[in-house]
């Protein structure tokens, strides 16, 4: 079943965040929940040439890569009535037109609580124009530190995602976006044991 032959069929709707909708949906919702799904892994293979960065610089940010022994945390965000349809168009443009995502349903599994909801999420696929691709730690760094778009820095993406996986998810260690995390942190400072704060703090003074 499509998507939006789904969404006819409800009241109420749950989209599934992983990237920057995980602090800053800039829609209406009723409730959120913390999570995960299953079968992905985020990887900052996306490029973003509104947002984040542009036509010469595009920036890197996160999109969702198959895999079966994976997953994926994030927020899930449940929006009613009036707010499905306000909620899709909003992130039509945010996301569709200037991100070049597609939509998918997923299960999603709370955190805390019993039983999977199924779950709206936006995907960016190879067939994207602006689809980067697979590349190091140190490249994808490299490309991050200097990239800014319409909404901010390119960096700040990245911090914000790697505090709200520490501070929500603690016990999930995503390699991929602490070790992008690093790699950026390094290009600023030689210093490799600066507390979460400290890192925090150097790299958005940087920006």
């Amino acid at each position: 079943m499509k998507p939006q032959d789904i969404i006819k069929e409800k009241s109420s709707l749950w989209i599934f965040g992983y990237g920057s909708l995980v602090w800053k949906p800039d829609f209406e919702y009723k409730r959120r929940k913390i999570g995960y799904i299953r079968g992905y892994k985020r990887r900052f293979w996306h490029g973003d040439d509104f947002h984040r960065g542009d036509k010469e610089k595009p920036a890197r940010v996160v999109t969702l890569i198959a895999d079966e022994e994976a997953c994926t945390w994030g927020v899930a965000y449940e929006v009613t009535e009036c707010q499905v349809e306000a909620s899709l168009q909003y992130l039509n443009m945010r996301e569709v037109v200037l991100g070049g995502y597609i939509t998918e349903m997923v299960e999603f599994m709370p955190k805390e609580g019993h039983g999977s909801v199924l779950s709206l999420v936006y995907i960016a696929t190879p067939d994207n124009p602006i689809y980067l691709g697979p590349a190091s730690d140190v490249e994808i760094a490299a490309q991050i530190a200097i990239c800014r778009g319409n909404t901010g820095h390119n960096i700040e993406y990245l911090v914000r995602l790697a505090e709200f996986m520490r501070h929500h998810c603690p016990e999930v260690e995503d390699e991929h976006l602490f070790s992008i995390e690093t790699a950026v942190l390094n290009i600023f400072s030689n210093c490799r044991e600066l507390k979460s704060n400290d890192r925090k703090s150097l790299l958005l003074e940087v920006i």
